[in-house]
């Protein structure tokens, strides 16, 4: 079926709204890089929009009615929103879930150490990355280093102007053969993935030897003793993030696109979030959900991933409140509840258009994607939405008069991919993935279409709303 490009029936109304989500949207990216900073702006926007504690409101005893908006937070780095309706929880939610990690580097639990006169951070990737293209950029480091006292610094340099950045260094061209012959995967060894941090000695003092020997190392302990009061052992209990250094841009002559880091997932992350959000003063028929979650790159697992029961307990205990403790009514509400998986797919690149097959292939500012399944090689690891809630998604896109596209993720041999989906599937619910198309995806910089962000947001307003 031919879609056309969006930007050919836009009006100039259409352009501007369009425009002003993605400012929006892109100022969300600037200040969510990583899974905590999502949770804390997303707790942030909520409470702006009347939204209160879940566990604070229940533990004072508080009653649950039709309007009333609650969130909950999992470790700071997995959050759940819910927006009661008119109709018994019971009868279902209507759900957008996405998660909020993003490929990146890690730094290992015992990172600092000085090499020939040079300080790194020793590192261990996080995701699916291909290693060559993270080096020779500039860096920023996100994260917390929790301390045994129990105070939690929390660490942003990189960001600012005036901030420094650091880097993953490559080998000169000038000495690459031996290099330049590897298969791209062996091209940078993950062990070489490490981050220059510095190459200034520490000045001497009385109480340190004329030839320290480690001097470099020492600065770097100075520096982050001055600035955040920690010690060499407290990275032991950091989580530090190494992410692209810089805010989204426009992209192209015309701005017609957006490049930024992290926009698998955050791109459906965030525009699931607006479309919650802005419907703050609306009362519903079904109970309203907005998902946020860690760890999707790594299979979902951990205590924030959504193989952990955090999104079911808080379900419970809503259940619990207003309509009383039973697991029976728990798995009610969640079978009987319909999803939006909204996760990106792969957008399709004309420079690489063989592993693409362009009758079922989500294209650029053509619309909120569909992914009847996902998965990998026979469809493994997928779910597979069956054809009357496909068809049920069709009606309230067409009614909304919401533009959207149905793809696969490449060729049926060429490769494929996980969401959360199928886990969400597990309950009994109506699921299915849609989300906006990305090109170079997973990559440092990820480039999406400002017409597809808006729709997106169009489209889960219309869900939400069915």
């Amino acid at each position: 079926m031919k879609k056309d490009n969006l930007w050919l029936s836009y009006t100039q109304e259409d352009k501007k709204k369009a425009e002003e989500v993605c400012e929006r949207y892109k100022s969300c990216l600037d200040q969510g890089k990583t899974e905590r900073e999502c949770v804390a702006l997303a707790v942030q926007m909520a409470e702006e929009r009347g939204y209160r504690d879940l566990d604070s409101v229940l533990r004072a005893g508080g009653a649950v009615r039709a309007g009333d908006r609650f969130y909950a937070v999992q470790m700071g780095k997995s959050a759940v929103f819910f927006q009661i309706g008119r109709k018994p929880l019971s009868d279902g939610m209507n759900i957008l879930g996405a998660h909020i990690d993003s490929p990146r580097i890690d730094v290992k639990p015992s990172p600092l150490y000085e090499k020939d006169g040079f300080a790194y951070f020793d590192t261990h990737y996080y995701g699916g990355i291909k290693k060559y293209q993270w080096t020779a950029i500039p860096m920023a480091i996100h994260g917390v280093i929790a301390k045994k006292d129990g105070t939690v610094v929390n660490v942003s340099i990189g960001e600012k102007d005036e901030d420094p950045v650091f880097v993953i260094t490559d080998l000169l061209v000038h000495l690459a053969e031996e290099q330049m012959g590897k298969k791209a995967a062996e091209v940078v060894a993950g062990e070489n993935l490490d981050l220059l941090i510095g190459n200034c000695p520490i000045e001497q003092c009385a109480e340190l030897e004329k030839e320290e020997q480690n001097a470099v190392k020492a600065n770097i302990l100075k520096i982050l003793a001055d600035a955040y009061g920690v010690e060499e052992d407290d990275l032991l209990s950091a989580e530090l993030e190494i992410v692209p250094a810089g805010r989204a841009r426009d992209l192209g002559f015309d701005r017609s696109m957006i490049l930024g880091y992290g926009h698998d997932d955050r791109v459906c992350a965030f525009t699931s979030l607006f479309a919650m959000l802005d419907m703050a003063d609306e009362i519903t028929d079904a109970t309203l959900c907005c998902l946020l979650v860690d760890k999707e790159e790594i299979g979902n697992v951990g205590a924030t991933g959504m193989a952990s029961r955090f999104f079911e307990n808080a379900v419970a205990e809503l259940v619990a409140a207003a309509e009383g403790d039973s697991q029976l009514l728990v798995r009610r509400t969640l079978a009987n509840s319909r999803m939006l998986s909204s996760d990106v797919s792969a957008g399709y690149d004309p420079l690489y258009a063989s592993v693409f097959e362009k009758n079922n292939t989500a294209f650029l500012a053509k619309g909120l994607t569909f992914n009847k399944y996902t998965g990998s090689r026979g469809k493994r690891g997928a779910s597979d939405a069956n054809a009357e809630y496909v068809a049920r998604i069709r009606r309230i896109m067409d009614d909304a008069d919401v533009m959207y596209q149905f793809s696969e993720l490449g060729k049926v041999d060429a490769g494929g991919g996980g969401t959360i989906a199928h886990l969400m599937a597990e309950y009994g619910m109506d699921v299915i993935d849609s989300g906006v198309a990305v090109m170079s995806m997973h990559a440092p910089y990820e480039v999406v279409s400002k017409a597809d962000v808006y729709e997106a947001v169009r489209g889960y307003s219309a869900f939400l709303r069915a």
